[in-house]
């Protein structure tokens, strides 16, 4: 049974501009230019549909984070090659935009919204989803999976992205073939 009225959510089209374009602003203006009039002046999309489909900040950048998930290939059951193209992966990943300017801007805004804490955590986690999978294949159980996935990814993190250093692709390298040669030993 059709029902008249609004459809549920915007067009494709119009979320495709809508986020395009803050998507761009996020990343030159940061978090607090993600307000519906800012969005409606730049896009020309109703001010109505902004209001409804993405009324705060959170909202788009919950839209954004939604439509924009990491994708890494599947594990090819090498786990050395495996977790050091995870590690190149992230390494890009951090470096370029938009992955590491979203990241960038999700810290910021977190420190004036807290309701936006829970994004840059979701945020994070799917940046460290590729190498959980590629661990698990491996057989490896959660305790350890979740101290190789920290022990790799959070120094990525913090010099990247807190510290403003380059990304510490070949520290991260030798991280990876320590934890491999102590599972050796094990």
């Amino acid at each position: 049974m059709n029902r008249p009225g609004r459809p549920a959510g915007p067009s494709s089209d119009t979320e495709a501009t809508v986020l395009t374009t803050a998507l761009e602003l996020l990343l030159t203006e940061g978090a607090a230019a993600l307000v519906p009039q800012r969005l409606h002046a730049e896009t020309g999309v109703a001010r109505s549909t902004i209001y409804r489909h993405w009324p705060t900040a959170r909202h788009v950048l919950e839209a954004i984070i939604e439509v924009a998930p990491v994708r890494s290939p599947p594990p090819t059951g090498d786990l050395a090659r495996d977790l050091h193209t995870q590690v190149d992966l992230l390494c890009d990943r951090l470096a370029g935009k938009p992955v590491g300017g979203v990241l960038q801007a999700l810290i910021v805004a977190a420190s004036w919204d807290a309701s936006i804490v829970d994004l840059r955590c979701r945020y994070v986690r799917d940046l460290m989803t590729p190498f959980e999978t590629v661990l698990r294949s491996a057989g490896l159980d959660e305790a350890r999976l979740t101290e190789w996935v920290s022990a790799i990814t959070a120094p990525l993190l913090v010099d990247s992205l807190l510290l403003n250093l380059p990304v510490p692709r070949v520290r991260a390298h030798r991280t990876v073939d320590a934890l491999l040669a102590e599972l050796e030993l094990t």
